[in-house]
């Protein structure tokens, strides 16, 4: 299957497995740079974006000022961090952001199956 025609989920599953392939080095900035710039894309090409904000506050049963990148944090590093990470902090966070991303992609696609579903029996 080529790029064009995987899911969002199938995509993202494919970056998680070879994120220095899509970002250079694998950091968790370049990682983020690179998913706002796909969500900013995405949105402006008439996309629904990643809009996870809302899924990550229920899903890490937390809500703060942080936007998605710090609420990854918390879920991933539920025991605090500082401001610069440890190699291994930054590894386990990159791994859990992946986990999370193919959660809410897999919730959303369900959800959008669901309501392409009922349009039918209408």
């Amino acid at each position: 299957m080529n790029v064009w025609e995987m899911s969002e989920r199938d995509y993202f599953a494919n970056v998680a497995k070879r994120p220095g392939m899509f970002i250079g080095a694998t950091t968790l900035a370049g990682v983020v740079s690179y998913l706002c710039g796909y969500d900013a894309h995405s949105r402006r090409h008439g996309g629904p974006g990643l809009d996870w904000r809302e899924w990550l506050v229920y899903r890490g049963k937390r809500d703060c000022n942080h936007d998605w990148p710090g609420l990854v944090r918390h879920i991933a590093l539920p025991e605090g961090w500082e401001a610069d990470l440890t190699p291994d902090q930054e590894e386990r966070t990159i791994k859990v952001l992946f986990e999370l991303l193919d959660e809410y992609l897999a919730a959303r696609e369900a959800t959008q199956e669901q309501a392409t579903a009922s349009d039918h029996v209408r």
